[in-house]
């Protein structure tokens, strides 16, 4: 098999056990432990509430991202179609997977153009950082971005997955400085992002001092990876492996306020494992500035655009009513919000 077509064939067969298998982690986001205290006089109107909010220079109707999830198959491209056009009619963001596959093979580059489907919407690029010790450059990035007209490139880090797939590319070292000559160089902001393991506030930190602009936590307590690759595997020594690894990770809302104590000021993404609007709304008060999910999106998007804009309507709802009952008219205020939390 080639590198070309393994690499389009990974993209399938994580889009079949996505879709086909249970591979939610064992471990929970701690979102559970947290809970609103009640406001019994909001002062407020429910349908005045204002959920939209700025982000990296662009208005949102939602404080919701559409998470990286695919591209690199002719199964994918009806999905990112699908998803753009939903994030278009709704006004939210949203983010490509990985774009090595078009790298390798640019005959792939459609499967991940969305633009003209979703003229006005906060759009990333997605590369591996991990890649940029194997050949990757400067030049690839603004391929990755300009092949999508994208607002902002993502770094995405996965060591684990990488160490737990038989062809993983495991050399991460001395990958900070060269992550700093990208965010020097590139012409949009730079994420980071985990892929479900949660980033920790001193590597959070490390990532903001040479140059990344937002942080996407991607904490444990959604998809995991780990049971993906277990599932994936082609031999029991393999599987075994992935699986001694599932209750991997530092839940999302560790990661979220760890990060955010260390950086009161940097652009925040929320992810991993966020189901409903009180999710969201618990991890806005913890200090994200939006929040992403991927999974309910995915199953959204096999269906139809209606089904994917039913899912963000749902969410946004659930974001007011959280609003609403803790008294809080806006984004803004929602980041005030006193929380509960129990052991």
């Amino acid at each position: 098999m080639s590198k070309v077509t393994g690499t389009s064939a990974r993209k399938s067969n994580h889009i079949r056990i996505n879709l086909e298998e249970d591979v939610q982690s064992d471990l929970t986001t701690g979102l559970e432990r947290i809970s609103f205290s009640h406001s019994a006089l909001p002062e407020l109107d429910l349908h005045q509430i204002n959920l939209s909010t700025k982000f990296l220079k662009k208005q949102l109707n939602l404080p919701i991202m559409i998470s990286s999830m695919t591209g690199g198959t002719e199964s994918a491209a009806v999905i990112n179609r699908t998803l753009a056009e939903a994030a278009q009619e709704m006004g939210v963001a949203m983010g490509l997977g990985s774009q090595r596959a078009t790298i390798e093979d640019p005959s792939l580059e459609s499967t991940y153009q969305v633009r003209q489907f979703a003229p006005d919407i906060l759009l990333f690029a997605n590369l591996g950082a991990v890649q940029l010790n194997y050949g990757y450059g400067i030049d690839e990035c603004r391929r990755a971005v300009e092949m999508i007209e994208g607002d902002a490139l993502i770094l995405h880090l996965n060591p684990l997955q990488e160490a737990l797939q038989p062809e993983g590319n495991v050399d991460f070292s001395n990958l900070l400085r060269k992550i700093e000559a990208v965010c020097t160089q590139l012409e949009v902001p730079v994420i980071a992002k985990e892929v479900g393991w949660g980033i920790s506030p001193p590597v959070a930190k490390r990532l903001v001092d040479v140059g990344v602009a937002v942080i996407d936590v991607a904490g444990a307590g959604g998809t995991s990876w780990s049971q993906v690759e277990m599932h994936r595997a082609q031999d029991s020594k393999q599987a075994r492996l992935a699986a001694k690894f599932i209750k991997w990770g530092i839940p999302t809302a560790d990661a979220l306020a760890g990060v955010r104590e260390v950086l009161p000021d940097v652009p925040l993404i929320a992810s991993g494992g966020l189901r409903s609007g009180m999710d969201i709304a618990k991890c806005i008060a913890l200090g994200a500035d939006i929040c992403a999910l991927a999974s309910p999106f995915l199953k959204a998007a096999v269906e139809s655009n209606e089904k994917v804009c039913e899912v963000l309507q749902q969410l946004g709802e659930e974001i007011r009513i959280c609003m609403f009952a803790t008294g809080s008219g806006s984004i803004e205020s929602l980041h005030q919000t006193r929380l509960l939390r129990r052991p």
